[in-house]
């Protein structure tokens, strides 16, 4: 980290709300940019600041800032200069000049420590005295919380978070338990805290740091897919992270089972630790589920089979009876799940349903959890589908309240809700759904199972069928549109592991076989940029072809993967506007991905006077603008939400040429490539692969190894997803 010294000229630029500032420091004969988070500068105020160099494309060299202290001067002239700046509100230069002559040399050392004394100084009235003390007082609170949190390696960003939410006193109640940051600030890990901790004195075997710590690992735990912990893996981690005795880990999880915070719970004979919300999203699912399940519904005076044989008629088809099981199940159950593969006729047997629904005069309402999937099932039906958030109204919320939506304020009024692509659901946003549904409105929840669980927590859509609580319709026939694709064929072909058919003559499955990374790298580049475009002129490089990867790190990651392919599709222009956050290039033109739930993100839509709050993980966008006087990025959503984002929200958002086969769910491309290397075995797996390809509308290109490819489809071992509601549905059910 680089350091510099100087005076503050002019400041060029401020927001009042979050205290980016851009202005300009003299540095002996030289003047620099320097911006960054900077509470309370003014001008002719001395600064050292430390941070690295970047260059702006518009504004050329600049200095961004990491942490700053203020150089205080100490000559009565210098004092004098530096009071009359402005720096202080009631005081200008008649006043600084009175203060110091009153004062002399120990002028700041009286502000800092008796500020009172001011009432000494004749002709300075008690109310400019006041505006005086008043001012004086909340730039000191400020500068030494910001000093103190600078001095754990905390940013200027993240201290003034800290003071936000906890005020003026924030340096004693973190001082007194530095582990409330963890609670309270996103972006502050326990490891930093601890940290805090260490340098303050606290004990390992402190009873809060325990606490802190094992709430912590739950949570990480949780991160990765999961609502509950095993207890001995609980231990072995907090043993491990905190270096302590079982005794003593046992007596901070007691302590917290007492507080309140977590539950120890006996599911399929493990001792499965909770935390609370996860505890409490669990049996409210399952409640609902059961009486979903239960409930005698009003018989529907209609001849399913009549109306079946009708819906085949006027679409010139025949269903198998799979597909009829389905459409009959949705009249007949409270809750129905349909599942199967691509090319099983869902999308079929939901207009089927929907036809006959509204041919009874019933409302039906179609969602999904993501922008893609809903405008895919809308545009697959001619009826209008939203995002299960939208629908749900999430976007007037918090993140903290939307676990708390009661059923009055989000309520879902129709008689049948159709919710599709329902392997992404999580069980937070399930939880939301059930809670908004009104009784006796039917649910028919369809997925594929054997794709990639959800982001979020929990194995929502499999712990369902498992339960053996609700009619569960499993769809294997391949119809004849499917029969033509490669991409689906193989894709069933992989499911039940064997080998896919590839580089058949004019099909839409190939392998680019590549012997190395570097040599695979090329070929997808190639791809992209040249090669399939001129295929297809109607594949846009950017828009229609996305490359999908298990990781993000290495050669083959999407950390990489969208650096060079920035570099080759939307390259750096004196034309385009550019910025740098945290080492990554946001350019105008760049597709970029939302990359967690921003339930307060403002957005509007173009030629529309359409307003409203929310983007949520997963949304795909372009950069349309980025403002020539502060780091601000305007992105346009594919459902045409135009957004703003802050600085202070940039962190959510990624370059999206290439993204995680994870974070493609429920999103469907016309072309997809994807790299065959190997990595992680857990990692590597079938229901990665059958993900991946099963993201292809059009083309699959696989590129690499046919090596990998085989390993992957032989490889049924994945990551094991610790959730209870199986479990919780199948107690109820059978009691």
């Amino acid at each position: 980290m680089i350091t510099i010294e100087g005076i503050v000229e002019t400041v060029v630029f401020r927001n009042d709300d979050n205290g980016y500032t851009i202005c300009k420091l003299r540095c002996d004969k030289e003047v620099v940019t320097i911006v960054g988070t900077i509470p309370f500068i003014n001008e002719s105020q001395e600064y050292s600041v430390q941070g690295e160099w970047t260059v702006h494309p518009k504004f050329g060299k600049q200095f961004k800032i990491e942490s700053i202290h203020e150089i205080i001067p100490t000559t009565t002239s210098g004092i004098e200069k530096y009071l009359a700046s402005g720096v202080i509100e009631g005081i200008g230069k008649v006043t600084a000049k009175k203060i110091v002559e009153f004062f002399g040399e120990d002028t700041i050392k009286i502000l800092d420590s008796n500020i009172e004394k001011l009432e000494e100084i004749p002709g300075i009235g008690k109310k400019r005295i006041n505006t005086i003390m008043k001012s004086y007082l909340e730039q000191r609170v400020t500068k030494d919380i910001i000093i103190f949190f600078q001095s754990y390696g905390i940013t200027v960003n993240m201290a003034m978070k800290i003071y936000k939410k906890f005020g003026v006193n924030c340096i004693n109640i973190v001082k007194d338990n530095p582990y409330i940051l963890t609670e309270y600030i996103s972006g502050i890990g326990f490891r930093t805290a601890d940290s805090i901790a260490k340098s303050l004195g606290i004990e390992k075997d402190s009873l809060f740091r325990i606490k802190s710590g094992v709430i912590y690992i739950i949570n990480e735990f949780c991160t990765i897919g999961n609502t509950f912990i095993p207890m001995d893996r609980l231990r072995d981690k907090g043993m491990k992270l905190l270096e302590i005795n079982s005794e003593k880990f046992d007596e901070g999880v007691y302590e917290l089972i007492i507080d309140g915070k977590i539950k120890v719970e006996v599911v399929d004979n493990i001792d499965a630790v909770y935390n609370m919300s996860y505890l409490y999203l669990e049996m409210s699912v399952t409640r609902k589920i059961v009486e979903l399940a239960t409930t005698n519904y009003d018989k529907l005076s209609l001849n399913v089979n009549e109306k079946i044989n009708d819906f085949e008629s006027k679409a010139n088809i025949k269903l198998a009876n799979s597909q009829k099981e389905a459409i009959e199940g949705a009249f007949f159950n409270g809750i129905e799940v349909i599942t199967g593969g691509p090319g099983t006729g869902k999308t079929t047997i939901i207009n089927c349903i929907v036809s006959i629904f509204e041919s009874l005069g019933l409302k039906v309402f179609m969602a999904a959890p993501t922008g893609r999937a809903a405008k895919r099932m809308a545009e697959a039906t001619g009826r209008e589908a939203k995002t299960i958030h939208r629908l749900l109204e999430i976007g007037s919320y918090s993140e903290e309240e939307v676990d708390e939506i009661e059923n009055e304020t989000s309520a879902i009024e129709c008689d049948v809700l159709i919710v599709d692509e329902a392997s992404m659901v999580d069980i937070s946003l399930m939880n939301a759904l059930l809670k908004a549904m009104q009784v006796g409105t039917r649910l028919i929840i369809v997925g594929d199972v054997d794709q990639l669980p959800s982001v979020g927590p929990g194995n929502v859509l499999r712990d369902i069928i498992e339960s053996d609580a609700v009619k569960v319709v499993r769809l294997n026939e391949i119809f004849r549109q499917g029969q033509e694709s490669m991409i689906v064929q193989n894709a069933h072909l992989i499911n039940e592991g064997k080998m896919p058919i590839l580089n058949t003559k004019n099909s839409d499955f190939y392998l680019e076989r590549a012997a190395d990374s570097e040599v695979m790298l090329e070929k997808i580049i190639g791809l992209v940029k040249t090669r399939l475009p001129k295929f297809n002129v109607e594949w846009d490089s950017v828009r229609d072809i996305q490359v999908l990867s298990p990781m993000r790190k290495g050669i083959m990651g999407i950390d990489n993967l969208n650096i060079q392919l920035q570099q080759v599709l939307n390259p750096k222009s004196k034309d385009k506007d550019e910025v740098e956050i945290k080492d990554m290039i946001f350019r105008v033109g760049d597709k970029v991905m939302q990359i967690k739930n921003n339930y307060t993100l403002k957005w509007s839509k173009n030629n529309s006077s359409e307003e409203g709050k929310g983007v949520f993980n997963g949304d795909v966008g372009y950069i349309t603008e980025i403002s020539e006087d502060e780091d601000k990025i305007t992105v346009c959503f594919e459902d045409d939400k135009i957004v703003e984002y802050e600085e202070s929200d940039l962190d959510e958002i990624t370059l999206a040429y290439a993204v995680t086969i994870h974070k493609s769910q429920g999103s469907e491309f016309p072309v997809v490539i994807m790299p065959m290397f190997m990595g992680p075995p857990l990692l590597m797996n079938r229901n990665l692969l059958y993900t991946g390809i099963t993201r292809a509308k059009k083309l699959v290109v696989l590129v690499g190894n046919s090596k990998v490819v085989e390993f992957m489809k032989d490889n049924n071992r994945s990551f094991e997803r610790y959730s209870g509601l199986k479990w919780r549905i199948r107690e109820i059910i059978h009691m």
